[in-house]
């Protein structure tokens, strides 16, 4: 028991668990996203574009960076 108390008192009272916390944290949610993103492109791999897709990246949306231009 005194084991598990001083694990959680290094990890939340100390400089470097909370890094540790933090460093832990970063890794995981990189893991979890790279697989949700191979898993997505292997069941969507042949999705060719069709006029209901959108893009956040789409050059023909009329959007233009001037105000002038955007009437």
């Amino acid at each position: 028991m005194d084991g598990i108390v001083g694990v959680f008192a290094w990890l939340f009272q100390t400089r470097t668990g909370v890094l540790a916390l933090l460093g832990g944290g970063i890794v995981l949610f990189f893991i979890i996203s790279a697989v949700l993103e191979v898993r997505t492109r292997a069941r969507y791999k042949n999705h060719e574009k069709s006029p209901d897709d959108w893009d956040f990246f789409d050059d023909e949306s009329g959007w233009s960076e001037f105000d002038g231009d955007n009437k």
